[in-house]
């Protein structure tokens, strides 16, 4: 049964934009011990890439912050939900300590899609009960 459903789309010029004024701080505050990670390898590959890849992880977290209904509140903060690749390529949500344990708790499970183009990044998720 769904429980939640929420999509975000992210403009990636303002993921740019905020990169440039903050830099790593940004990205630290916003993407989880994997997903940096991965930002940085691409980033240092290719910038352009790098940020995308910022700007979906952001779009998603905040589809699945409003797909349990909670926003940016305790206990879903930024670093507590990341988006990290299946073996297959799918995206997936992993979450960590007091998130984690309030979406195991109403046995939830989560299904994300992301997506980007050149100057857009949108997400779409549907969080539903394991029953």
């Amino acid at each position: 049964m769904i429980y939640g459903i929420g999509t975000d789309v992210c403009d990636i010029r303002r993921m740019r934009e905020t990169w440039e004024r903050r830099g790593e701080r940004f990205a630290l505050k916003v993407l989880g011990p994997h997903e940096i990670e991965v930002f940085r390898t691409r980033y240092a590959k290719v910038p352009a890439r790098g940020i995308a890849y910022l700007a979906t992880r952001f779009s998603a977290k905040e589809a699945f912050s409003k797909a349990i209904g909670l926003g940016m509140r305790m206990p879903m903060t930024w670093r507590a939900c990341e988006v990290v690749k299946a073996p297959s390529g799918k995206p997936e949500i992993r979450l960590h300590g007091a998130l984690a344990e309030w979406f195991a708790a109403r046995r939830l499970r989560a299904h994300v899609s992301v997506t980007d183009e050149s100057d857009y990044a949108a997400s779409f998720v549907v969080v539903e009960t394991e029953d």
